[in-house]
């Protein structure tokens, strides 16, 4: 009877969280460019580590902009690479080419980062993932966006390419919802969350909050970890901006074992958040999920726990389903819609599973082991 209390009030906490992201990801106004044209200068920073088979896709794209060439320049930082990474942007004389000479540091992201802004010349700074592919108008409608806005952090929507694996289809729903969160809270001033496959702020404003430092030595968090400094010193000027104009699209994981390494990966920085607000959801989401399980063990000393557990798939189901089919269509993935009530279990174990070992676990990344 107690485990049927506990789940039946983190089912309600739970359906109500899911609730107030669907209306929030729907009241976030869809963001339309203005005639004129913006002249803000961009510094493209793109860290890269060992990513022969994705930068050439990337750099293509960054010449197919629709943003004047003068306006923007693009910088690449080498983190160590040691396939043909820097072979292919030689091939790219427009292309900035710095190499990262640190070692022994336990965020080389950061700091490629860092060393990529520190020879900016832009204004804004825009960041992206090496697997990365921005549409011809991501540059433009940025700028545009922040010279209407007068934002010092822009967080943007990114999408995961997949082909009909469950592997690739599972990631790229998984992450459409993690994305529909991230614009909700943003939009209303609730919560630091962003990717940082997809991310502009001025320049000012990092070298305002003193960069990365104090947060230097936490392996992930270039991104939300940077979010809540700069909102934190800059409040109400932290936005969301959507918009397919700039959607970016990143490569999936290719294997289960690197799928739950990243996941581990973000997970791990949960529990150096300063925004305090975060903890206390990241704590109902896990409990619910655990629930799950705790329920399934239940059923074997009692067998009607086992219909409980089947009453609470379908709620899970029922009630993320309004904010996920919101979110697919705006992405472009309704195909994915039928899915959805099938991989509830797989999305229940992962998250249990990566919740334990981002904080207490190590994880592979990029050919490191971080602790």
């Amino acid at each position: 009877m107690l485990i049927l209390i506990i789940t039946l009030l983190l089912s309600i906490g739970y359906g109500l969280l899911v609730i107030y992201y669907w209306h929030s990801w729907r009241s976030v106004p869809a963001y339309v460019p203005a005639v004129v044209q913006p002249q803000t200068k961009i510094s493209v920073i793109i860290p890269a580590r060992n990513e022969e088979e994705n930068i050439a896709a990337l750099l293509q794209a960054l010449q197919k902009q629709t943003y004047l060439p003068s306006l923007f320049e693009v910088i690449v930082i080498d983190d160590h690479s040691t396939d043909n990474t820097v072979a292919i942007v030689k091939q790219y004389p427009v292309v900035k080419l710095l190499h990262l000479t640190t070692d022994h540091i336990n965020s080389y992201k950061k700091k490629a980062i860092e060393t990529g802004i520190a020879a900016a010349s832009g204004e804004l700074i825009v960041t992206t993932d090496a697997d990365c592919v921005p549409p011809p108008t991501w540059l433009e409608t940025i700028a545009a966006f922040k010279e209407k806005t007068n934002a010092v952090f822009i967080a943007a929507p990114v999408v995961i390419n997949c082909n009909s694996s469950v592997l690739q289809t599972f990631q790229a729903m998984d992450f459409m919802v993690l994305q529909g969160i991230t614009g909700a809270v943003v939009h209303n001033n609730q919560l630091s969350m962003c990717n940082g496959a997809n991310l502009a702020y001025g320049k000012k404003a990092f070298e305002a909050v003193n960069g990365f430092a104090g947060i230097d030595s936490i392996a992930s968090g270039d991104d939300m970890l940077l979010m809540h400094k700069i909102t934190t010193q800059f409040p109400g000027r932290v936005h969301y901006l959507k918009s397919k104009d700039v959607i970016v699209s990143t490569a999936p994981m290719k294997t289960w074992p690197a799928f739950f390494n990243q996941r581990i990966r973000w997970a791990s920085k949960a529990a150096r958040y300063n925004d305090k607000r975060i903890f206390p959801v990241l704590l109902l989401v896990y409990l619910f999920n655990l629930s799950f399980l705790v329920t399934a063990i239940a059923g074997f000393w009692n067998s009607y726990y086992w219909l409980w557990l089947l009453i609470l798939w379908v709620y899970k189901t029922v009630a993320e389903f309004p904010l996920f089919s919101s979110v697919a269509g705006f992405f472009d993935k309704r195909w994915t819609l039928p899915f959805f009530f099938f991989f509830q279990p797989l999305h229940i174990l992962y998250t249990v599973i990566s919740g334990v070992f981002g904080q207490f676990g190590n994880y592979e990344w990029k050919g490191r082991k971080v602790s």
